[in-house]
């Protein structure tokens, strides 16, 4: 993210490359770039003779090269960009003997999503001297609703921990799904709102009594009761909680727990920094671990490796996925 804002300062001063390569597996740090540099680059009056768009499924590298060195016109520069990049996999390389010598006025903007330069060949190495490459990876888990929490902070809101975790595990670690639900929530909130986890079971449609984060909390607790309503809803909504997440997401808490037995220093920040969760989550490990030896955390392990398998299809084609995860608490709790 520091990456960003540096790469977005030189833009807003005017410190402009030749070409800018957008590559990786995360597509919406691309996404925000291309489009930042559409929209600040030219003056709106400059866009209609200036900033193309074109598309790598309809285009050859021959095509954008031809486009990058025109002169803009009644402008100090025109934009080209490249969208879908990715399309063009096969002859990337061609671009290299343009990046050796690049149009001065010409700010080519290339989106290579899902895939990345091999930095051994010339292409790289002729846009590193002169532009910028940008790796867009895709974040960890954990490092999810940190990042909720800054998008958020930097638009003047707040959210707590929970309703961070609740919009992961529904989402996943799709930044641009998760973008979208956040900038709805913006619509409807006002600024300075800290976003609970009510805000996000009446506008997102996330449950937050039945989400797979209140089911580990409960098995952490060995809360029967709670364990057995999460899955009887889970039962009845296995659309909106299929259980090869749920299996993902345990499979998760009982490694960490495997991880917090081994450790010397039990202390809340150096578990927090040990296991990557947030503080606020370090009770849930404390309490589990007193309800899960250690012997017991690995025989679980080894449980939820049997039942992803089964999740998936493999020798359980004809168990409903409810009665799977039914039979799933038994064996974690017994």
């Amino acid at each position: 993210m520091d990456e960003v804002k540096q790469l977005v300062t030189d833009i807003k001063k005017g410190n402009l490359k030749p070409i800018y390569f957008l590559m990786g597996d995360e597509p919406y740090y691309i996404d925000r770039i291309s489009e930042f540099i559409e929209k600040t680059v030219l003056s709106e009056e400059e866009r209609g003779f200036n900033q193309m768009v074109l598309y790598g499924r309809d285009v050859t590298v021959e095509d954008v090269v031809g486009n990058a060195k025109r002169f803009p016109m009644m402008a100090e520069h025109q934009v080209v960009v490249v969208k879908e990049a990715q399309d063009l996999s096969r002859t990337i390389e061609k671009f290299a003997s343009y990046a050796a010598n690049p149009q001065s006025t010409t700010v080519l903007v290339i989106n290579y999503k899902y895939k990345k330069l091999d930095k051994r060949k010339a292409l790289y190495k002729a846009i590193n001297k002169v532009g910028v490459v940008f790796e867009s990876k895709k974040l960890y888990e954990n490092q999810v609703a940190d990042w909720i929490r800054r998008v958020l902070a930097s638009k003047k809101y707040s959210i707590t921990p929970k309703a961070a975790q609740m919009l992961v595990e529904f989402l996943g670690t799709d930044l641009s799904k998760i973008n979208n639900e956040l900038e709805k929530l913006q619509i409807i909130l006002p600024k300075e709102t800290e976003i609970t986890p009510e805000h996000i079971e009446e506008n997102i449609g996330i449950s937050k009594d039945y989400n797979n984060f209140e089911l580990r909390k409960a098995v952490g607790e060995r809360n029967t009761i709670k364990v057995y309503q999460i899955v009887k809803y889970f039962a009845e909504n296995p659309k909106d909680n299929p259980m090869v997440v749920t299996v993902s997401l345990l499979f998760n808490f009982f490694s960490q727990l495997l991880h917090f037995h081994g450790l010397s220093d039990k202390s809340p920040r150096h578990v927090a920094q040990a296991l990557k969760v947030n503080p606020y989550f370090v009770n849930e490990y404390i309490t589990a671990a007193k309800n899960f030896p250690m012997r017991k955390v690995s025989a679980v392990v080894a449980t939820l490796r049997e039942f992803d398998v089964k999740s998936k299809g493999v020798g359980a084609n004809a168990v409903p996925q409810g009665d799977l995860l039914k039979e799933l608490m038994v064996r974690i709790l017994n």
